[in-house]
């Protein structure tokens, strides 16, 4: 298995491809959404490139194996979303959740963000773990930023955030 990860191209086989597989793995863990409730998801380039953040498709020749992106909100304020890893590449020894995260905090450092933030939900215990393994701190709803509540996803009930230094 060769694993590639590529800033999000709408002419590439896997474009059309990203809101089944985002669903497939919010189904996964029970979280109950659909593609349509997701209208971020048929505007990549729109809403995380042209403004100033950036997607990131991870595939295994034409098929997505994991995604993650962030949304630039100004002021030096990021918004981490859609960080999903397909099963198989989980852990070791891909460690593709690690790979995504990585790749996207240096990109967010060499494009000056100081903070990142990410909602989830409770029941993403794993996924709670992953960011509090990598820094993220937990905070309440009621501390997120005037930039972020607005455009908080619906079902999310935990907010994490972490700065990144200069």
């Amino acid at each position: 298995m060769s694993v590639s990860v590529d800033v999000f191209d709408a002419t590439a086989p896997y474009a059309s491809e990203i809101g089944a597989f985002v669903v497939s793995i919010q189904h996964e863990h029970g979280v109950p959404i659909t593609l349509e409730q997701q209208p971020d998801l048929f505007r990549i380039h729109e809403v995380y490139i042209a403004t100033g953040g950036n997607f990131w498709v991870a595939s295994d020749g034409d098929k997505v194996v994991g995604t993650i992106a962030l949304i630039n909100v100004g002021g030096g304020i990021g918004v981490l979303r859609k960080m999903f890893v397909a099963p198989a590449y989980r852990g070791t020894p891909h460690r593709l959740g690690q790979q995504l995260l990585d790749g996207l905090m240096a990109w967010a450092k060499q494009q000056n963000f100081k903070h990142i933030y990410l909602g989830t939900v409770d029941i993403l215990k794993a996924a709670q773990r992953f960011y509090e393994k990598n820094g993220f701190c937990l905070f309440p709803e009621s501390d997120l930023p005037t930039e972020i509540a607005h455009i908080k996803m619906p079902d999310d009930n935990l907010y994490y955030a972490k700065g990144i230094a200069a």
